[in-house]
C-alpha cells in the first residue's frame, strides 16, 4: 500500500511537469482564449537628499529660518515653535560674530526612506578664524519630500541638552587721531571737568577766577562772564566751562582747586578724550553708546554691549581703521553659565591710527575767528585739495558724549534744545547758502565765454536796476546811503570793475542779457562747471550737492546772477572752485585724511593729490577774473580793501 501511494504522487508530480499547450485543452471547433499581456510595472525613484539638504543648507546661509523651519518633520516642529527656531539661529549668528556661513556635501546615505547626509560647515566669524564644524543631518521620507529630523546639534555638536554658545569677545583700544604733524585730537586720556556756579563767588576774587580759569580753558574772562552775567544772584545755577587733560592741567592743578571755595568744580574723568575741547568736532567727530536697538547688528559684527562706536565724522567714516580687529574666545556653556569647554581662541589686533590733513594749532584759532558768528570757514590747499582748516559755528565739545564727564548732561540737554542752531550740522560740507557777491565769478564767466561781453565793457553802476518791466532793484551803495546819507553810487564801470566794486546792476544786466538773447542757461550751466549743485567727492564726511535750478523768468536770470533766488551752495563747494581758480583751472578733489598707519607705522593710507576736473573756461578769461580778484582787495574802491588793508601776504 505504502509503495502505491509513492508511486502515486510520483506520477502527479511528473504530470505537473509535463508540457501543455493551449491546444490540448480546446474542444474540437472551438476558440482559442488570448494570452494575458505582461504586466506594466511603474517605479517612483525618491527625491535627491543631497539636494534636499543644499536647499536647507541655502537657506541657512540666506539666514532664510521660516524656509528652514518649514523643511523640518513634524515631530521636530512639534518640539520647537517657528519663533524659536527662528531666534536660536540669529542668537547663534549673533554670538559668533557670523559674517557668512560656507557648506559642503562630504556624503550621504539612503535606506530607503531614511537618509544621513554628512556636511561640513564653515562659520566665518569676523572674531574667530577657522571656525568648522562637521555635521549628521537626519531625514525621512514623508509624502515623496525628505523632511529634517532637527535638534541643536545641527547648529554646531557641541550643543547638546541645554548647552550654548557663549563669546567672549576681546576689544583692542580705539585707535587715536592726529593732526597732520602727530599733535593729538583724540585718545584715551585722564582728565578734569571745570566748572562754575557763579554765585558762590565771592566779589573780591571774581577777577581772579575769571583770570586763571581763562588761561587754563584758554577763554578770554570776559567771554566766561557773558556766559553768566544774566543769571540770577541768588540762585545756584551751575555753568559747564570745559575740560582739561590731567597732562596739561596737574602743573597748575592746585591753583584751580584753591578756588573751589569760589565756585569752580572739578571732576576727574577718563576715557576717549578730545583735546581742546575738539579741533574740527563737525568733521572729527566723536564716539557714542552703541543703542538698545542697534545692539543685534553691531554684536555679529563683532562689537560687546557696552562698548562705543563713531557717530559723526572721521570717528564714524573711519570705524573699520579705528575699532581695531577683534578677538573672541568661544566657550560652550551650561543652562548656569558655567563653561563645559573653550572651543577655539583669537586674539585681538591692535587698531589703526588717523591722521587729519589740518594742524591743529591753525585750526583752533580759525574756530576762535568764528566764536560769535553762526557759519563756516574751509581753508583747502589751492594745488592739492588738502583741506587745511575746516571750522563750522554753533560747535559743540565732543567729550560731552562720555557720560562719566561731569558736564555732559549740562551740555547735551543744551546741543539737543528744539530752539539750537544744530550745533553738530557740519555747515562747511552740509550747510545750504545762496553764494551771493561771490556768484558774481560765475556770472561773468559766463558773459565772458559766451562772448557777450568783453572785460572792457562800460556800465553805468547807479544805485537802481530798472530794466525789468514794473521792478526796480536797489544796489548795495543805496542801502548804504540810507544808513549814512554820504555812499555815491558806483558810477561808470568795466566788467572788471564792476567785479571789484561787486556792482549788483551790472551783473543783474548780464544775466537779464544772456537770458533774453540765446542763453538763457549759460550762467547755470557754468556754475555747474565750477562743480556747484554737485557733491565735492570729499568721502570722509557727509556732504549736500546743494541747488543750481535753470532760471524760468527774466526774474529768476536776474536774481541768479548775484547768486540769490533758489541758488543753493555749500562754502566747502565754494573752496574747490576758488582754489581752481588760483591754481591755473585745476579742480581737486577735497580731502581730509593725510594718513592712515597700522599700529606697527606701516601707511595702509597716504594722502596724494586727485585732479576731478578743469574749469570750464579759457586761460583769458582765468586771468581778467584773477586780476579782479586782486584788485577787490588791492584797490583802495575794492570791497574787501579796508577789511585786509596791511596784510603781508598775496590775497585775493
Amino acid at each position: 500500500m505504502k509503495k502505491f501511494i509513492l508511486i502515486l504522487i510520483l506520477f502527479t508530480l511528473i504530470a505537473g511537469c509535463s508540457k501543455s499547450t493551449p491546444e490540448s485543452t480546446l474542444p474540437a471547433g472551438g476558440t482559442s482564449t488570448p494570452a494575458l499581456a505582461p504586466p506594466e510595472v511603474q517605479t517612483t525613484q525618491a527625491p535627491d537628499v543631497e539636494e534636499a539638504a543644499l536647499q536647507y543648507l541655502e537657506y541657512w546661509k540666506t539666514n532664510d529660518y521660516l524656509a528652514m523651519y518649514s523643511m523640518l518633520s513634524q515631530s521636530s516642529q512639534e518640539t520647537i515653535s517657528e519663533e524659536e527656531f527662528s531666534q536660536i539661529y540669529h542668537d547663534v549668528a549673533v554670538e559668533l560674530a557670523m559674517e557668512s556661513l560656507d557648506y559642503a556635501i562630504l556624503s550621504s546615505f539612503v535606506d530607503p526612506n531614511q537618509a544621513q547626509v554628512a556636511v561640513s560647515i564653515n562659520y566665518n566669524s569676523l572674531l574667530i578664524e577657522n571656525l568648522n564644524r562637521d555635521i549628521i543631518l537626519l531625514l525621512n521620507l514623508n509624502e515623496g519630500i525628505w523632511k529634517i529630523d532637527w535638534s541643536k546639534g545641527l547648529i554646531f555638536p557641541e550643543l547638546v541638552g541645554d548647552n550654548m554658545l557663549q563669546l567672549t569677545r576681546l576689544v583692542p583700544s580705539r585707535g587715536n587721531i592726529y593732526d597732520r604733524n602727530g599733535s593729538v585730537i583724540a585718545a584715551y586720556a585722564e582728565a578734569i571737568s571745570v566748572g562754575l556756579t557763579p554765585s558762590q563767588i565771592k566779589p573780591n576774587k571774581e577777577d581772579k577766577v575769571l583770570e586763571e580759569l581763562g588761561r587754563d580753558l584758554d577763554m578770554p574772562p570776559e567771554v566766561i562772564y557773558a556766559m553768566y552775567e544774566d543769571y540770577p544772584p541768588d540762585v545756584d545755577w551751575y555753568l559747564p566751562l570745559g575740560a582739561i587733560s590731567l597732562d596739561a592741567i596737574e602743573p597748575r592743578l592746585g591753583i584751580l582747586e584753591s578756588y573751589t571755595t569760589n565756585g569752580v568744580l572739578l571732576r576727574n574723568f577718563d576715557g576717549r578724550y578730545y583735546f581742546n575741547g575738539g579741533a574740527s568736532p563737525q568733521a572729527v567727530g566723536y564716539v557714542r553708546w552703541i543703542q538698545e536697538a542697534e545692539l543685534d547688528a553691531y554684536r555679529i559684527q563683532g562689537y560687546s554691549k557696552g562698548e562705543k562706536v563713531g557717530g559723526q565724522g572721521l570717528e564714524y567714516w573711519g570705524e573699520d581703521y579705528l575699532a581695531g580687529d577683534r578677538g573672541g574666545i568661544l566657550y560652550v556653556v551650561n543652562q548656569e553659565g558655567e563653561t563645559i569647554s573653550q572651543l577655539a581662541r583669537e586674539e585681538a589686533a591692535p587698531p589703526a591710527e588717523i591722521y587729519t590733513t589740518f594742524e591743529k594749532e591753525f585750526q583752533l584759532e580759525v574756530q576762535k575767528a568764528l566764536y560769535g558768528y553762526n557759519g563756516a570757514i574751509v581753508v583747502m590747499e589751492i594745488d592739492t585739495g588738502r583741506i587745511l582748516a575746516m571750522a563750522s559755528n554753533p560747535s559743540f565739545d565732543p567729550n560731552a558724549f562720555n557720560s562719566d564727564y561731569y558736564n555732559s548732561s549740562f551740555l547735551l540737554q543744551e546741543y539737543y534744545k528744539t530752539d539750537q542752531k544744530s550745533p553738530f550740522l557740519n555747515r562747511a560740507t552740509q550747510g545750504l547758502y545762496p553764494l551771493g557777491s561771490v556768484f558774481k565769478i560765475i556770472t561773468m564767466a559766463a558773459a565772458l565765454e559766451t562772448g557777450e561781453f568783453k572785460e572792457s565793457d562800460v556800465y553805468d553802476c547807479g544805485y537802481f536796476f530798472e530794466e525789468l518791466p514794473g521792478v526796480t532793484l536797489n544796489d548795495w551803495t543805496y542801502d548804504h546811503f540810507l544808513e549814512d546819507d554820504k555812499t555815491p553810487s558806483s558810477g561808470k564801470l568795466t566788467l572788471t570793475e564792476g567785479l571789484m566794486r561787486s556792482c549788483n546792476p551790472y551783473f543783474w544786466h548780464i544775466g537779464l542779457h544772456l537770458y533774453q538773447n540765446g542763453y538763457p542757461e549759460a550762467i547755470s550751466d557754468m556754475a555747474k562747471g565750477f562743480g556747484l549743485g554737485s557733491l565735492t567727492g570729499i568721502e570722509t564726511l557727509e556732504e549736500e550737492a546743494g541747488n543750481i535750478p535753470a532760471p524760468s523768468s527774466p526774474l529768476d536770470a536776474t536774481n541768479q546772477a548775484i547768486g540769490q533766488g533758489d541758488t543753493l551752495v555749500t562754502p566747502l563747494q565754494v573752496a574747490q572752485f576758488m582754489a581752481a581758480l588760483g591754481n591755473g583751472g585745476t579742480m581737486y578733489r577735497p580731502q581730509f585724511v593725510e594718513s592712515i598707519r597700522s599700529a606697527g607705522g606701516e601707511e595702509i593710507f597716504s594722502f596724494e593729490p586727485e585732479q576731478v576736473g578743469e574749469l570750464p573756461i579759457s586761460s583769458t578769461t582765468l586771468n581778467i577774473i584773477n586780476n579782479a580778484m586782486v584788485q577787490v582787495v588791492d584797490n583802495p574802491r575794492g570791497t574787501a580793501n579796508h577789511r585786509i588793508r596791511g596784510l603781508q601776504i598775496n590775497v585775493a
